[in-house]
């Protein structure tokens, strides 16, 4: 029974996006917060003025607030979902990157590279007839081939988006306007933009989502 229980605490958790929002959004407020205290930080914590600039020591925390949240996220889901694992990863090389070359333009590409690369894989994946975000969600829903396909196109070209978008705010405005943004914006957008698809992920369902009724059975005469 003790088995049993602890596999169904285990499902739950893998199925709760309140969780996940969680281990997604930690490392980012650790980043934002420690680039808008960085002085006082760097005054606390002298050893910290090696690492560099305010931005340049926030990134050091990021990337172990990233670390961090791979480590809770395998103990809690029982797996490291692929998107968190493949950004994390960037942040990993490019904030070291940065914190070496005392250069912040790395970890400012970062957002950059890691949308950049989700938008070649799916659309690359579509060009070669395969729909590759089937495979990453589908234990979550069950979609038609149509569905895979017009969803895979549409989250492609929403990486394309953000890619662009991130490109033109660190070019264009200072390192805390980037930050804010970061945090601030990018992830309501990306919210917003998965709540819409609902209707199209409701139109080629294979199964009733949750909430939904099923259709009721017709009477054979």
């Amino acid at each position: 029974m003790t088995a049993e229980r602890e596999q169904i605490k285990t499902a739950k958790r893998k199925e709760d996006p309140v969780l996940k929002l969680v281990l997604e959004l930690g490392p980012l407020m650790v980043f934002f917060f420690a680039n808008l205290r960085g002085a006082w930080l760097a005054h606390l914590f002298p050893a910290l003025t090696a690492i560099g600039s305010p931005l340049l020591i926030a990134t050091a925390l990021f990337m172990i607030a990233t670390v961090i949240s791979l480590i809770v996220s395998r103990i809690l889901l029982g797996h490291l979902p692929i998107m968190p694992l493949v950004s994390g990863a960037v942040v990993l090389i490019f904030g070291a990157l940065s914190i070496w070359l005392q250069d912040e333009t790395f970890i400012k590409m970062k957002p950059t590279i890691v949308n950049g690369l989700f938008a070649l894989v799916l659309l690359g994946g579509l060009f070669f007839g395969k729909s590759l975000l089937g495979y990453v969600f589908d234990s979550a829903f069950k979609l038609d081939q149509e569905g895979w396909r017009k969803l895979t196109l549409r989250w492609g070209l929403f990486f394309v988006f953000l890619a662009i978008l991130n490109e033109v705010v660190w070019r264009n405005f200072s390192a805390d306007t980037w930050i804010a943004f970061k945090v601030w914006a990018t992830m309501p957008l990306t919210i917003i933009f998965t709540l819409s698809q609902m209707p199209l992920i409701m139109r080629h369902s294979l199964e009733p989502l949750v909430g939904e009724k099923k259709p009721e059975p017709e009477n054979e005469a």
